[in-house]
């Protein structure tokens, strides 16, 4: 299937959610750091891959296209240590930006699957919010490819 080679997995799942769910609202979001004494020289731009919001919830998706879904270190495999902090990151800094409106702020490290064997599709509860690690297999049928996404979005959204 194409998508296996598709060069900006990040950009593919953004139009998919704008063109088939529009009721999400996914656009990249910029998301301002939750500072405590106004000091933010030096620090990084946050700009999400993908946010999808809706009725006051809301998903941050980082897509990861990697050679290597995992890392390993001793036989152990893990989860790719800057891109946990960076999803986490997002996550917290939005849940203050949000401050006392009604909200759910989630997170998703969405990984492109690779011939590993290891693919990592787990669920965590971090400080009050859910962050959720998928694979998405880019070498099936669109339709198929359009069912997870569908059930990426309805897992979170609850529609």
């Amino acid at each position: 299937f194409f998508l296996s080679s598709f060069p900006n997995f990040s950009f593919f799942i953004l139009e998919y959610f704008r063109y088939h769910h529009p009721e999400y609202k996914a656009n990249p979001d910029t998301i301002p750091w939750n500072i405590d004494d106004g000091m933010i020289d030096f620090l990084p731009g946050m700009v999400t891959d993908i946010t999808l919001k809706s009725a006051g919830k809301v998903l941050i998706i980082d897509a990861k296209y990697y050679g290597h879904t995992t890392q390993t270190q001793f036989g152990v495999h893990t989860l790719h240590s800057n891109n946990l902090y960076q999803i986490f990151t997002y996550v917290k800094n939005k849940e203050h930006e949000l401050g006392d409106k009604p909200h759910e702020v989630s997170g998703m490290l969405l990984y492109a699957k690779t011939d590993e064997s290891v693919l990592p599709n787990n669920e965590y509860r971090m400080s009050g919010n859910k962050i959720t690690v998928r694979t998405l297999d880019l070498n099936r049928e669109f339709a198929d490819i359009s069912a997870d996404l569908n059930a990426i979005a309805s897992a979170h959204f609850g529609i």
